[in-house]
C-alpha cells in the first residue's frame, strides 16, 4: 500500500480465504459460528502436532493463498475420528490453525521479501480482516522480521466496520473520487488491475 487507494496485490486466494475456513472447519467439528473465534478458543488446550495436516502453497513461488485442499485434509482426517471427543475436537482445532499460521506466514514472507526487494525502506506489515483477530496469525506474523501493524480486536471481527473505515478515508482524500454508477462485484480486490 503507497497511500489511500494506492494497492498493489502480490498475492490473494485462488479459492477460499482462510476466514471461510475456518468457519467451514468449525461447523465440521460442531464448534458453531463465527468459526474463527470459536476454533481459536477450542485450539488453546489441543495438541496442535496431533493431526498431520498439510502446510497449503509452502514453499511455492508467488504469494498467493488456497485452502480448499486443507479443510478436505481435516474433513478427511475428522471423518476417521470415532465418537470424538472435546479433546479430539480441540487437538483438530489446533492442528487445522497451526496448518493455517504456517501457510500464511510462508506466504507473507515470500510477499515481504519481494515487497522490500523493490521498496527496501519498507518495514511495516499491516494485517486486516477477519482473520487479523487470531493470536496464533499474529504472533507467527510478528516474527517475519516486519513491525506489525493491526487494527484494535473489536475492529478485526466485522469486515463492515473495516470497509466503512476504508470508505471515510478515500471520502477524506477526495469526496467525489467514487461515483455510485459502478457494477458490482461479489469479490472486490483492492487492486484496480484485477
Amino acid at each position: 500500500m503507497a497511500g489511500v487507494g494506492d494497492y498493489r496485490r502480490l498475492g490473494s486466494t485462488i479459492d477460499d480465504a482462510a476466514g471461510e475456513a475456518f468457519d467451514k472447519v468449525a461447523k465440521l467439528l460442531g464448534l458453531g459460528y463465527p468459526g474463527g473465534p470459536a476454533v481459536e478458543k477450542a485450539a488453546k488446550s489441543g495438541n496442535a502436532e496431533r493431526f498431520p495436516l498439510p502446510r497449503p502453497m509452502k514453499g511455492r513461488p508467488g504469494c498467493d493463498f488456497s485452502f480448499s485442499g486443507l479443510k478436505n485434509a481435516v474433513r478427511v482426517a475428522w471423518s476417521g475420528v470415532e465418537n470424538p471427543t472435546g479433546q479430539d475436537r480441540a487437538d483438530m482445532a489446533a492442528s487445522f490453525q497451526a496448518a493455517v499460521a504456517d501457510s500464511i506466514a510462508d506466504r507473507v514472507k515470500r510477499g515481504i521479501s519481494m515487497f522490500q526487494s523493490e521498496f527496501p525502506g519498507a518495514t511495516r506489515l499491516v494485517l486486516a480482516g477477519g482473520v487479523a483477530a487470531n493470536q496464533a496469525i499474529r504472533s507467527r506474523l510478528a516474527k517475519l522480521g516486519a513491525e506489525l501493524v493491526a487494527p484494535p480486536m473489536g475492529l478485526c471481527t466485522d469486515n463492515g466496520a473495516m470497509i466503512a473505515w476504508a470508505g471515510i478515508e478515500r471520502w477524506r482524500k477526495d469526496p467525489k473520487s467514487d461515483p455510485l454508477d459502478f457494477a458490482p462485484r461479489p469479490r472486490w480486490p483492492l487492486d484496480p488491475k484485477a
